[in-house]
């Protein structure tokens, strides 16, 4: 982003269930960036303690299901390694090489011999690998200065590119939103006037030339967060809202549930008011959101903020609903980024936008089940039960209880203190009960039923030091009993009833528990289908 150039009966079984658990996705293929079926990618910064190596990266990425990435140089290892993993890149010219690419077409052509054409050319084993060229990052605003020689970069190294016979491989420039002025309502942008003429009529001229396409790095994170208010946090995470929340164009009354389209309607409307052809497409090269951050400077940095933002932004892309303006016309995404750059300076969630931790662990579990399998873990029988999105969560509750208790699941993990205590909510805590149920059982049919609050995914649940049961890096994290040994940072709620009664405490309550359970187990165990 930025300043990376610069994150009855019935009530009394259910009653019974409470008291036992207090006693215990993307993937589509294209041509060339920007065009064919939408899709969603991922960025990866280096800037990242114990990064792994090109190789285990690779494997990462197949792991993963990922097929699409963007690079912010092109390191030979890299891209090397990358012709394994079955995805493209996006490969980066950083801005510091700027200078020597826009003054000389020579070292543009000794650019292009020595990163693109060993990875590109016909006699290569991978001619596909490399999707486009990205030319620096944000010029306008992180290095102003670079400006005048930025185009001439572009065009010499497409030039480059022709000559090698490799015209196919778009050439642009990651482009800063905040080049649009006035976009809120979207029938009102346009782009900065001190801009327009002597850049961007040029740059998108080149653009429409040559089939490449406008890249730009769009964060509804940062309109909310400049918005004093007036941006509803629903409408910027792709919630749905009331039609008495939604935005309304007062010259278009088109309806805008949500920011991301809103900015890209923005966008169009701005190219058309420079008169440029509608046919160049438009590449979100960045966004996402950070799932940490200052309490009081960057109070919507969190973990839940950030699942919902790109999770509905995955489904928003993969279900092609195109924008209020352009319907059926979606835009491709890069999700800014694969791991956390711990790294990085600045603000605390500059180092916390990432999907995964340095070592692989997913730092929140994505909601994108049977999204083609984007995001998910690789194996042909390596699979999970967690909570289901759709199910209400009292019913999650109640299976909870029993997961835990009648179905003897080590709940252990989820008590304060433990390793998989956070996030403290009911969905969470519920994943890793019927997990280890489900795998207790040999992931037998039905065993993640639980009447219908539990699904199958083959999305590792695991995440921060909470290791779930099945996840190839269980083995590394359990005692010799195999119990989940990991620990986190106890949350402000440890002090609730009912975690206190889950530790031990209260003990003349479970005096009487036990006497009130051994009289429940029969109509538990007969009435009971949580199971199947």
């Amino acid at each position: 982003m930025g300043a990376r150039s610069r994150g009855g009966t019935r009530s009394l079984l259910l009653l019974s269930l409470h008291l036992l658990c207090l006693h215990s996705c993307l993937r589509c293929s294209v041509s060339a960036a920007g065009s064919g079926d939408p899709y969603v990618g991922v960025t990866i910064g280096t800037a990242v303690t114990n990064l792994l190596s090109p190789s285990d990266l690779a494997a990462f990425l197949r792991a993963q299901r990922i097929t699409h990435v963007r690079l912010y140089d092109a390191d030979p290892r890299l891209l090397s390694a990358l012709a394994s993993s079955g995805a493209t890149a996006i490969v980066g010219v950083p801005n510091d090489e700027l200078l020597a690419l826009g003054s000389s077409p020579a070292t543009a052509s000794a650019w292009v011999a020595r990163r693109v054409l060993p990875f590109a050319a016909a006699n290569s084993t991978t001619p596909g690998l490399i999707s486009a060229i990205a030319v620096g990052d944000e010029v306008p605003t992180a290095l102003p200065s670079a400006l005048p020689i930025l185009l001439p970069a572009i065009q010499s190294l497409a030039a480059a590119l022709t000559a090698a016979n490799l015209s196919s491989i778009p050439v642009s420039t990651p482009l800063p939103f905040s080049i649009v002025l006035e976009p809120f309502p979207p029938s009102q942008a346009y782009f900065n006037q001190s801009l327009a003429k002597s850049f961007l009529l040029p740059l998108l001229s080149h653009l429409a030339n040559t089939s490449a396409p406008l890249m730009l790095n769009l964060y509804p994170y940062y309109s909310l967060m400049q918005s004093s208010g007036v941006v509803p946090v629903d409408n910027a995470m792709f919630k749905p809202l009331p039609p008495s929340l939604e935005m309304v164009d007062p010259n278009t009354l088109l309806h805008y549930t949500n920011v991301f389209d809103a900015m890209l309607d923005a966008v169009y409307v701005a190219l058309k008011n420079l008169n440029v052809s509608a046919g160049i497409p438009v590449l979100v090269t960045e966004t996402g959101w950070p799932s940490y951050g200052d309490r009081k400077q960057e109070p919507y940095a969190s973990k839940d903020n950030a699942n919902t933002y790109n999770s509905n932004l995955i489904k928003h892309v993969t279900e092609k609903p195109g924008t209020p303006m352009r319907p059926g016309t979606q835009a491709s995404v890069y999700i800014y980024e694969l791991f956390n750059e711990d790294l990085r300076p600045g603000p605390a969630s500059e180092a916390n936008w990432g999907l995964f931790h340095g070592n692989g662990t997913p730092v929140y579990l994505l909601h994108v089940t049977g999204k083609d399998g984007f995001l998910g873990n690789d194996t042909t029988d390596r699979t999970f039960c967690i909570a289901a999105d759709d199910a209400d969560e009292k019913a999650v509750q109640a299976a909870m209880d029993w997961a835990c208790g009648p179905g003897r699941s080590d709940c252990t993990a989820i008590q304060p203190g433990e390793g998989c205590y956070e996030p403290n909510d009911v969905r969470s805590h519920a994943s890793f009960a019927f997990n280890t149920y489900y795998q207790s059982q040999g992931k037998a049919g039905g065993s993640c039923y639980f009447q219908g609050a539990g699904m199958v995914t083959t999305t590792d649940p695991s995440h921060d030091s909470c290791i779930f049961v099945g996840s190839k890096l269980y083995s590394n994290v359990t005692k010799s009993d195999g119990a989940n040994t990991t620990t986190t940072q106890t949350s402000d709620a440890e002090g609730s009833a009912v975690w206190r009664l889950r530790t031990g405490r209260e003990k003349g309550f479970l005096s009487a528990l036990r006497l009130l359970l051994s009289l429940m187990v029969v109509v538990i165990m007969t009435n009971s289908n949580f199971w199947t």
